[in-house]
C-alpha cells in the first residue's frame, strides 16, 4: 500500500510510527528539512522536501499511485487544498485534518467530498468524545463501547482492595465468567495476558465485559466507594472544552474556568445556561474552594499547556477529586502524567492518528483506536465468509503472540470469547494487540 503523509509534525510522526509497523510504502512531504531528517532517521520511510500544495512536489512523490493521501499540517487550508490536488492527480483516498468546527458539519463534509476530500478529521470532536467517555464513570480510566454498548471495555487502575489480585487469570476468567482481562499495563510494560498471568496492585487493567455486569465489575475491583460524577470543573475554554461541554450528558453540572475575560463573554454566548463560566485561574486553590471543589467529582484540564494541566489535576486530586482528565499533547509528558497517577490522559494527536490509521485497513474493520496508556491497539473486525478466523475454535487458531480476542457481537448481542468459541461469518470481533501488525490480523478476517 502506498501512503503519502503531508506534514512531519506530531500527528504525521505518530502516523508514521503506526504505519511503519505494517511495512507500507510511506512518503512524508514537508517543507522543513530538519523535521524530515528526524522522522526519516526514526522510521523506515521516504522523505521529500517541498510544498504539499506544489503540483511538482506531488508528482515527484508519485501521488497518482497513492492508495491513501493524508494531509496533517497545522494549516487546515493547506490540508484541504493539497487533498483536492491529490485527488485530481489520481490518489485513491484522501484525508485532511482541520481545526474549525464548521468542517465537522455533514453538509460541509459532503461538499468537500465532492471536491475530492474523502474524509475530514477534526481532532476536537474526537477528543471531546473520549473526555465524555471518561466522565461516564468516575472509577474508570478509559471506557470504550463496542457496537452501541453491546460490549464494553473498561480500563481500571487496581488498588489494594481489588478482590481479584494475585490469582491466575485461568481461575478468574473462565467460559462462564462475565469478564475477560485483555491487556495489562505494569511498570511501563504492556502485557497481553495468558491464563497463568496474575493481576497486581497498581496495574492498569483492561477488562472486556457486557453492560449488565458493569456494577459487578465495580464491586470486584473495589471501586464501590467512588461517587458517580455529577459535578464537573473544566479548566480552559478552548475549542476542545466547548465541544466536550456541548456534548456532555444533561445531568452533569459544569463550571468552566477561563482566565481571558473576552473569551468568557464568547463562552457565555456559545454555551448558554448549560454551563457556569467563571473568569479566573483554576490553579487558584482558594477560588476552587469557593466554587465547591470539595463537592466536585471530576476535574478536566484542557488548556494548551501540558504542565499546567498536569499540575492542576494533581491539585484537584489533593483536594479530594476522584476523577481527573488532562489533555497532554507532548508524548513524553503523557507517560509522566501516567506515572503521577493522573486519571484519563487525552492526546488529540494520537486520537486523530488512530482514526486515520483505521482508514488504511479494510472497510470491514469498523473501528480502531490506540490505547496510548497501554501502547496497544484495539479494533472491531467483521468476520467474512470463509475467513481463517471462522474455520476453527479460538484455541486452535494459532493467534499471533501479542494478540487476544476480547469478545464478539452476534446478531446485536455482546458475547465474551473462550478457547472453545467458534467465530461465525458476520460476527463483529473485538481484537486487542500489542506489537502486532494490524494488516496481518486483518488477513485472518
Amino acid at each position: 500500500m502506498k501512503i503519502i503523509i503531508c506534514g512531519a509534525y506530531a500527528i504525521g510522526t505518530h502516523l508514521a510510527r503506526l504505519l511503519s509497523r505494517n511495512q507500507e510504502e510511506i512518503t512524508v512531504i514537508d517543507s522543513d528539512q530538519e523535521r524530515l531528517a528526524k522522522i526519516g532517521f526514526d522510521y523506515d520511510l521516504l522523505t521529500l522536501q517541498g510544498s504539499p500544495t506544489s503540483v511538482k512536489t506531488l508528482k515527484e512523490a508519485n501521488t497518482a499511485a497513492a492508495d491513501l493521501f493524508i494531509a496533517v499540517t497545522p494549516d487546515e487550508n493547506t490540508n484541504i487544498v493539497c487533498c483536492i490536488m491529490a485527488h485530481a492527480l489520481g490518489a485513491k483516498k484522501t484525508v485532511a485534518k482541520v481545526g474549525d468546527a464548521e468542517y465537522a458539519e455533514e453538509e460541509i463534509k459532503a461538499f468537500y467530498k465532492n471536491l475530492g476530500v474523502d474524509r475530514i478529521i477534526y481532532p476536537e470532536v474526537l477528543a471531546a468524545r473520549d473526555i465524555n467517555s471518561g466522565l461516564k464513570m468516575s472509577w474508570v480510566r478509559r471506557r470504550w463501547d463496542v457496537h452501541d454498548g453491546a460490549l464494553v471495555m473498561l480500563g481500571i487502575k487496581l488498588r489494594e482492595n481489588c478482590e481479584i489480585l494475585n490469582q491466575p487469570l485461568k481461575n478468574l476468567c473462565g467460559p462462564n465468567d462475565p469478564y475477560h482481562v485483555v491487556a495489562i499495563k505494569r511498570s511501563g510494560e504492556t502485557i497481553i495476558p495468558g491464563g497463568n498471568d496474575e493481576l497486581k496492585c497498581f496495574d492498569l487493567a483492561y477488562f472486556m465485559t457486557t453492560r449488565p455486569f458493569i456494577p459487578y465489575m465495580r464491586k470486584i475491583v473495589g471501586k464501590e466507594n467512588y461517587a458517580d460524577v455529577k459535578n464537573v470543573m473544566v479548566m480552559g475554554g478552548g475549542a476542545t472544552a466547548v465541544r466536550a461541554i456541548q456534548t456532555m450528558p444533561e445531568y452533569l453540572n459544569v463550571k468552566l474556568f477561563e482566565i481571558d475575560n473576552d473569551r468568557c463573554e464568547v463562552l457565555n454566548q456559545v454555551l448558554g445556561e448549560k454551563t457556569l463560566v467563571i473568569n479566573g485561574d483554576a490553579r487558584d486553590i482558594s477560588l476552587l474552594m469557593d466554587e465547591g471543589i470539595r463537592n466536585t467529582q471530576a476535574f478536566v484540564a484542557l488548556t494548551g499547556n501540558a504542565e499546567t494541566n498536569i499540575l492542576a489535576c494533581l491539585t484537584a486530586k489533593r483536594l479530594g477529586v476522584r476523577k481527573t482528565v488532562a489533555v497532554v499533547e507532548n508524548m513524553d509528558y503523557a507517560s509522566m502524567a501516567e506515572s503521577l497517577d493522573i486519571g484519563t490522559i487525552i492526546n488529540k494527536k494520537a486520537i486523530a492518528a488512530s482514526r486515520i490509521y483505521q482508514l488504511m485497513l479494510d472497510a470491514d474493520v469498523m473501528n480502531v483506536t490506540f490505547l496510548m496508556q497501554a501502547n496497544a491497539d484495539v479494533g472491531e473486525f467483521v468476520a467474512k465468509e470463509g475467513a481463517r478466523i471462522t474455520l476453527k475454535p479460538v484455541k486452535d487458531l494459532g493467534l499471533p503472540k501479542g494478540m487476544t480476542i476480547g469478545g464478539l457481537v452476534r446478531n446485536g448481542e455482546g458475547m465474551l470469547v473462550s478457547g472453545n468459541t467458534k467465530i461465525n461469518p458476520g460476527d463483529i470481533v473485538v481484537v486487542f494487540c500489542h506489537d502486532v501488525n494490524m494488516k496481518q490480523i486483518e488477513k485472518m478476517f
